[in-house]
């Protein structure tokens, strides 16, 4: 056995690696519609993921964590030094659904065409997995020691909170984490262009939290052709145009602070907070996330009400994503309830915190070094995400998460619109990029 000198590795051979494996996972159907008679189960994909690491000699442990299926595999590598805390490199094996008729190739295609790998789950985020698949095999491979012991999880059901995947072994098998304080995954450290030429790494610190709310309107059913003063779906849909046109206040959270201070440093640009909305504006595609991470949103996304045409129904419902930032989740719910009004009633379906930490540390060293090896001039980020990831649940464990997914991105590509979009794809030279960072950071820190 040898100690952890990245020299040792055959980067090239792992990035090849990274690029298929990406390809052959996105061809395994790991459809999380939120539907247990509808999704197709994590268990094929899960157990690729666990021959391939046993392939090469790990000691592999399946779990299926509350449903059938519903499969997860974490494997350890022992580290050099036994008194550090152990890091988790943590990825999702499902995908949001996709509708084959809208994408210029069949989403569960994995075909490679253009300097891309196309389909479902090509950046989420099947792509961490196969490079974090591809570095830990490359690492047993090869023999090499890590400073630190590293614990790979591939896991269930994120796309739909976790229920059913981090959230469920987080409370009923927290020993496969044992150990770990610090934790890597996904959305976060892909590169971003800014002015002229300024390419930044983004380093994701901070996640909003997120409730799912059940708005629902009661009223005096009827005859469609009567007059009527009481019907629910008329009340519903006035409380859903409040909700629609309410600006939640302005709160500028540290994680943003610091984006907006390190941005202004790039470029000069200014983000006065009297006109912050339209200063955001000048990130381009970047700015749909970073505006989502200026305050609260809750954006109604499903309507159910009535059963004929010539029928006013007694009751109409809607489902709103509420997202929140740290430290606002009952101000958050306080403020909905009153925007809605009095008749109508505010129920919580499901909900996961807003988790957040400091962006500093060994662990950001070392991610800012290894970025620096492979791209000289990059300059590193902190950024809060307006969705959310596992790091919800490992945050129950005390782990300190940070989205480190690394990605060297062409400029003129809109990356967060591929998040859950059509024609998602993932560039191959960086997927090839990014399995070099791993590695580097992997056996440096």
């Amino acid at each position: 056995m040898t100690g952890p000198d990245e020299q040792q590795l055959d980067q090239e051979i792992a990035a090849d690696e990274a690029v298929r494996l990406t390809s052959e996972l996105i061809r395994i159907d790991t459809t999380n519609t939120g539907d247990p008679d509808t999704l197709a189960p994590e268990r094929p994909a899960a157990e690729y993921v666990a021959e391939l690491l046993s392939d090469v000699g790990y000691d592999v442990t399946y779990v299926e964590s509350g449903a059938k299926g519903r499969g997860n595999v974490v494997a350890r590598l022992p580290g050099a030094d036994p008194s550090l805390g152990s890091l988790l490199v943590q990825g999702h094996l499902d995908v949001v659904p996709a509708d084959a008729s809208e994408w210029s190739v069949h989403p569960h295609s994995g075909e490679i065409r253009d300097g891309y790998v196309w389909g479902r789950g090509a950046i989420d985020m099947k792509d961490m997995v196969a490079m974090s698949l591809a570095a830990a095999r490359e690492l047993k491979r090869r023999g090499v020691v890590p400073r630190r012991e590293l614990i790979f999880a591939f896991l269930a059901d994120e796309e739909a909170g976790g229920f059913q995947g981090a959230n469920w072994l987080v409370r009923h098998r927290p020993e496969l984490f044992e150990g770990a304080v610090e934790a890597i995954s996904e959305v976060g450290g892909y590169s971003v262009t800014l002015g002229d030429d300024v390419r930044a790494y983004l380093i994701q610190t901070a996640e909003k939290g997120m409730r799912w709310l059940r708005l629902t309107a009661e009223g005096t059913p009827g005859h469609g052709s009567m007059l009527q003063h009481d019907n629910a779906v008329a009340k519903l849909a006035a409380a859903v145009a409040r909700l629609e046109s309410h600006r939640f206040p302005l709160i500028l959270t540290p994680a943003v602070r610091e984006f907006l201070d390190g941005v202004s440093e790039l470029t000069g640009w200014e983000f006065p907070e009297d006109d912050i909305d339209q200063a955001v504006g000048r990130l381009g595609t970047l700015a749909r996330i970073v505006g989502a991470t200026l305050r609260d949103t809750a954006n109604t996304t499903m309507l159910q009400a009535g059963y004929k045409a010539n029928v006013v129904p007694s009751v109409a419902r809607a489902t709103v994503d509420g997202r929140y930032l740290p430290g606002r989740d009952e101000a958050f719910v306080a403020e909905l309830r009153e925007v809605v009004g009095p008749d109508i009633d505010v129920s919580w379906e499901q909900g996961l915190p807003a988790v957040q930490t400091s962006f500093d540390g060994a662990i950001v060293d070392h991610m800012t070094a290894a970025l620096h090896a492979e791209d000289p001039g990059a300059r590193v980020l902190p950024y809060m995400m307006s969705g959310g990831t596992d790091a919800k649940s490992f945050d129950r464990l005390g782990i300190r998460s940070f989205g480190f997914a690394p990605l060297r991105l062409p400029p003129d590509l809109d990356f967060p619109a591929l998040f859950h979009g059509i024609d998602e794809r993932v560039p191959v030279e960086a997927l090839r990029f990014g399995t070099r960072v791993l590695l580097r950071f992997l056996t440096a820190y």
